[in-house]
């Protein structure tokens, strides 16, 4: 998906080289010097300069149809935030969240925004090839987007208040029709709104607009001038073309009027605009005060007021509750210095300064060539427009011909330019510290300063435009660089009052490898168990890029997290019993489980911090539970595991051989894990025995364990997790240890501990427990997940019922190795596999919906979707063998995905109809990709884990 932005001219060339984008997936240009285009002819300048050098054989028509691509407009003057107008308003560093997790200290308004603008496009028809959006704007949808229709034109809007409304433009949909545009209005007045509201309904713009490739080859023809082909004119993509869409348009244009205009509410839609000063403050402040709920806030510091940031910065002075709406980013303010409120300051180099700034009164500083600065004071609600010798042309808050007049001069002495204060040439350069503290003295506090005004008398001046056009942006991220590496150092030595721990740790450690800068030092017992987990991660993350040895700190996160699931087992030890005569036989058996949607998510430690959603199913293969155990009673006092699918026995006879679960290639790791929690080994067990014979004559005799998984390894079917619910489910009735089966649901997530294969919760729910059910759990390290039965028509209704397939590929692959890479981004708070994991929790509940709703079409499309999330996030879910399989049926299916991990197993497949399911059938039994692919025939459990005894 390609991203195209339009750019002050000054950026075009370094963008790539500042945000470390590929040019491949990136585009970049501005509109031509000295031409106003508008919205829709700045898209049509931006389109053709991309398509001209991709210089491809293709037509324009063809190259539009070759792929999605996301336009972005952030190429304005920025007059009213003159602070982040030489890099770009969409550029504009925006503090962390301090309730969010997996942020980055060096995020901007561009890298929040684009990836909800890539979910849109991922989730939007193949027909919406082209998205239209404004890079001053960040927006948010709280709840899951709805289907996106096919349409020409498709919009998101907001409920809002009529008020705002009246600021912006307005789709108007009738009351009858809620999805269609009857007619757009731009900044419509409050009466005339009123008198629309009794037939119509209106959302507000929120200026994200998707367009087929008929509607940009209309909007692009619009943009020319008429009968001059190569020739732009202005046009406006919302005053213009917006005004001429939906069925009844304010404006007649036949090819425009013809388009479908569909209008969609954003789902728990957020509006923040970031276009003056006054926003950046204002937009932040909301943001950041969104949650008020403290489990979610994720440090113990209280700002003195919330209204303050400071970001990529170095502050001696300490802020009071006094300092309201005070902005401070990639400056230095030393301790002499005096603020008051409503300041925002950019780009101060160190400095020993003595000055007071005035309340409303702002600093821009910028770096020219390679040694100058600008020095560029300003008002907090100056719009730099007007005439300066106009009373109401505005500078620093006052009249700009009273600052001149109060400083003992005329505008006699500028040059150039006198009728728009934006191109007035009023900001001296210098080639010194002392000499910009001084000229800023002069120019914001101190006006008979004659030493600061002799410096601004006599140094060449640029005009807000030209700051832009001459800024040397390299030297200003350096700087912004150089602070950003003390402030590392501070947030990591202030964990517990800074952002530190909840930011991209995977970012953090390759900012502290381009820094070289140590390792955080390992923290203390005292501070919270996922942190210290967090922070051995972080540790051997950095090690290993510094080439150094990480094994250490990386096992020592695993162990830390181990050691928080198993503290309630090592606080509540067991005594078992024998609970059965000597000639009876325990006799545990389980389904598997197919995960639908939500899966990853009941992973530590991702469900620890956030809780999971998962909707899964247990199921039977060829009528029987797959998975059986058998325990009797021995009569020697020692332990015998046999395994009837693998032909391997083995007697212990000792706590030593016993507690051997985490040796590698164990056939019995999983019945002497179960063992031990049964409290059969010391650490576990109530009473002290001096060895395991003698505590199994206290028991009353030995045991043998028969295991039985009729089902092949790597299946991703949960056979592990579950068999290991077979075993403590059979242990429990065999030791009388009357766990139910949430509890032996919750000692197989510790069970999977000790064996170091971690793990998540949902395989054991989805196998003991029977039928189809949403799971989902909160926050923290008890795990109990609520479950919802969800009803069974789709999958037992003789419509229905043919249409799911189980399909053994004959391909194996285990899951540890792919679990611990996707368990270490959950340590390192990776914001990509974090946005994931989000979407796949919402994603759930979509088909857990669709579930009630008896949508088949829609749960196989979710299904589908699956799948993809699956493959988002780890590359090998899908190998190539798997993909010839899928290849040759996919045109069948509504929806099909690899259980569990992926890489091999079983595919499950939902097809379109009995028809297609024979088809599959057909198809897939013609051509197998191995001697071993096979179907199974599955069929919904109705008990999920069941003992008996003999």
């Amino acid at each position: 998906m390609q991203k195209l932005l339009s750019l002050p001219p000054n950026l075009v060339a370094s963008f790539y080289d500042l945000e470390h984008v590929n040019r491949a997936d990136w585009f970049c240009t501005s509109d031509p010097i000295g031409m106003k285009l508008g919205s829709g002819g700045g898209t049509t300048w931006l389109l053709q300069e991309c398509y001209r050098q991709a210089a491809t054989d293709q037509t324009q028509s063809e190259w539009l149809a070759s792929e999605k691509r996301i336009l972005l407009h952030a190429g304005g003057q920025s007059r009213r935030l003159p602070g982040y107008a030489p890099s770009g308003k969409i550029l504009t560093p925006i503090p962390v969240f301090r309730w969010e997790r997996g942020q980055k200290l060096s995020q901007n308004l561009l890298s929040l925004q684009l990836p909800f603008y890539e979910q849109i496009m991922q989730k939007a028809p193949e027909t919406l090839r082209t998205m239209i959006v404004s890079g001053d704007v960040y927006i948010r949808a709280e709840k899951p987007l709805q289907t996106i229709p096919e349409a020409d034109v498709v919009c998101y809007g907001l409920w809002v208040d009529a008020s705002l409304a009246s600021h912006h433009g307005v789709f108007l949909s009738h009351r009858k029709q809620p999805d269609q545009l009857d007619f757009m209005l731009q900044k419509p007045s409050l009466g005339e709104l009123e008198r629309l509201s009794s037939s119509h309904l209106f959302l507000m713009d929120v200026g994200i607009w998707m367009l087929s490739d008929r509607a940009v080859e209309l909007l692009m023809k619009r943009s020319h001038q008429e009968g001059k082909k190569d020739v732009l004119r202005y046009y406006d993509l919302y005053s213009d073309f917006g005004l001429a869409l939906g069925n009844h348009p304010r404006t007649e244009d036949d090819e425009l009027n013809a388009l479908s205009v569909a209008i969609l509410p954003l789902p728990g839609g957020e509006f923040y605009h970031y276009g003056t000063s006054r926003e950046l403050l204002s937009s932040t402040v909301t943001l950041q005060n969104k949650v008020h709920d403290q489990r979610r806030i994720m440090h113990h510091k209280v700002k003195p007021n919330p209204a303050i940031f400071t970001q990529n910065t170095i502050v001696e002075l300490p802020l009071t509750p006094a300092n309201d709406q005070v902005w401070i980013e990639n400056s230095y303010v030393s301790q002499r210095w005096q603020l008051g409120t409503r300041h925002i300051i950019t780009g101060v180099p160190g400095n020993d300064w003595v000055l007071k700034l005035p309340d409303g009164v702002c600093v821009d500083i910028v770096p020219v060539g390679d040694t100058a600065w600008c020095v560029r004071p300003y008002g907090f609600d100056d719009a730099f427009k007007g005439d300066v010798c106009d009373d109401t042309t505005l500078f620093q808050g006052v009249p700009f011909g009273a600052w001149l007049t109060q400083r003992g001069l005329t505008t006699a002495v500028l040059s150039g330019r006198k009728d728009d204060l934006q191109a007035t040439a009023i900001f001296p350069l210098v080639e010194s510290v002392e000499e910009m503290g001084c000229v800023l003295r002069w120019m914001v506090s101190e006006p008979h300063l004659e030493e600061g005004k002799t410096i601004w008398l006599r140094s060449k001046r640029l005009s807000a435009d030209e700051i832009s056009a001459q800024a040397n942006l390299q030297r200003l991220y350096e700087q912004r660089d150089s602070f950003r590496k003390e402030n590392w150092k501070a947030l990591s030595a202030n964990y517990e009052k800074s952002v530190f721990y909840q930011l991209d740790l995977a970012n953090v450690a390759d900012e502290f490898h381009r820094f070289h800068l140590p390792p955080p030092a390992v923290l203390p017992e005292t501070a919270p168990q996922l942190q210290r987990s967090c922070n051995r991660m972080l540790r051997a993350q950095i090690l290993k890029l510094d080439g150094k040895s990480y094994a250490e700190d990386e096992s020592n996160a695993f162990a830390l997290l181990r050691e928080g699931l198993l503290t309630d087992l090592y606080e509540h030890k067991n005594q078992p019993q024998l609970n059965v005569y000597t000639d009876q036989i325990v006799w545990g058996r389980s389904p598997v489980r197919i995960d639908l949607a939500g899966g990853w998510t009941d992973t530590p430690p991702y469900s620890l911090q956030a809780g999971g959603n998962v909707v899964n199913l247990a199921i039977e293969l060829n009528g029987q539970p797959p998975l059986q155990v058998y325990i009797k009673p021995a009569k020697e006092h020692q332990v015998v595991l046999r395994s009837i699918d693998m032909g391997a026995l083995e007697i212990v006879t000792t706590f030593e051989e016993l507690m051997e679960y985490g040796k590698v290639g164990s056939p019995f790791s999983i019945p002497k894990a179960a063992l031990a929690l049964a409290g059969f080994v010391p650490e576990f067990s109530q009473t002290r025995y001096p060895s395991l014979q003698e505590q199994l004559k206290a028991f009353g005799s030995g045991i043998e364990i028969t295991l039985l998984s009729a089902i092949p390894a790597g299946s991703g079917l949960g056979t592990s997790s579950i068999l290991a619910s077979t075993v403590l489910g059979a242990m429990s009735d065999f030791c009388g240890l009357a766990w139910n089966k949430n509890e032996i649901c919750s000692r197989t997530l510790a069970l999977e501990q000790l064996l170091t294969t971690g793990g998540g919760w949902q395989d054991q729910y989805g196998g003991v427990l029977q039928g189809i059910k949403l799971l989902q759990t909160e926050a923290g390290f008890a795990q109990e997940p609520l479950v919802r039965w969800l009803p069974e028509h789709l999958f037992t209704h003789p419509e229905y019922k043919d249409c799911h397939l189980l399909y053994y590929t004959g391909i194996t692959r285990t899951a540890k190795g792919i679990l611990a890479e996707i368990v270490r981004s959950m340590f390192l708070n990776s914001s990509s596999h974090l946005r994931l994991l989000t979407q796949m929790k919402a994603h759930a509940l979509d088909l857990s919906e669709a579930i009630q709703r008896n949508q088949f079409e829609e749960y196989g499309t979710l299904v589908g979707t699956s799948w993809m999330q699956n493959k988002a996030l780890d590359s090998g879910t899908n190998p190539p063998e798997v993909e010839a399989i899928i290849r040759q049926i996919k045109d069948y299916t509504l929806g099909y995905k690899l259980p569990g991990a992926g890489g091999g197993g079983y595919l499950y497949m939902v097809a379109k109809d009995p028809q297609a399911a024979l088809r599959i059938r057909e198809v897939l039994t013609q051509n197998p990709p191995n001697s071993c692919a096979r179907f199974v025939e599955m069929s919904l459990s109705q008990l999920g884990l069941q003992v008996s005894r003999s």
